[in-house]
């Protein structure tokens, strides 16, 4: 077990299907590590879930049924390094969709309120080029976009 974990708390009756909607949408080594459930002397209904332990592509979180009195802000988001342009609009779509909204440079919220940052690759390079003028290019036409589209970034 990780010693520092993310504790996601979600509206009632959420954790359970945002845990298993993350897992089928980052795949790699994502699973339920563990169920918890309200017991009898808990201000939870009993029986219902608690906590959902849970990984993403090796990364533990955990994901608490606590109802609607703390929502989730862009104060805290997830990031995804991704491995190609494809993976990263594949989840940018899916994480996008179903109630989810886009903001700008690669930033969306998704159907739950929590907020990502979907990450191509490279961008970390065009957006230091050692050409000083190639990276400013890169960096206005980043802040004009929402889904980060690297090629174009490379072309700006």
């Amino acid at each position: 077990m990780q010693k520092v974990t993310t504790f996601l708390w979600f509206d009632k009756n959420q954790a359970e299907e945002a845990a298993d909607y993350y897992i089928s949408v980052i795949g790699g080594d994502s699973r339920v590590l563990e169920v918890t459930r309200w017991t009898a002397a808990s201000p939870g209904e009993e029986g219902a879930v608690m906590t959902v332990r849970f990984q993403l592509d090796g990364a533990e979180y955990v994901a608490f049924d606590g109802g609607p009195e703390f929502p989730f802000s862009e104060a805290v988001s997830l990031s995804v390094e991704c491995d190609s342009q494809e993976e990263a609009d594949r989840l940018w779509t899916t994480l996008s969709s179903d109630g989810g909204q886009e903001s700008q440079c690669g930033w969306l919220k998704d159907r739950f309120g929590v907020s990502w940052q979907i990450v191509p690759p490279g961008l970390g390079e065009v957006l230091t080029d050692p050409d000083p003028e190639k990276a400013a290019r890169a960096m206005k036409a980043m802040l004009a976009m929402k889904r980060i589209d690297i090629e174009a970034l490379r072309n700006a």
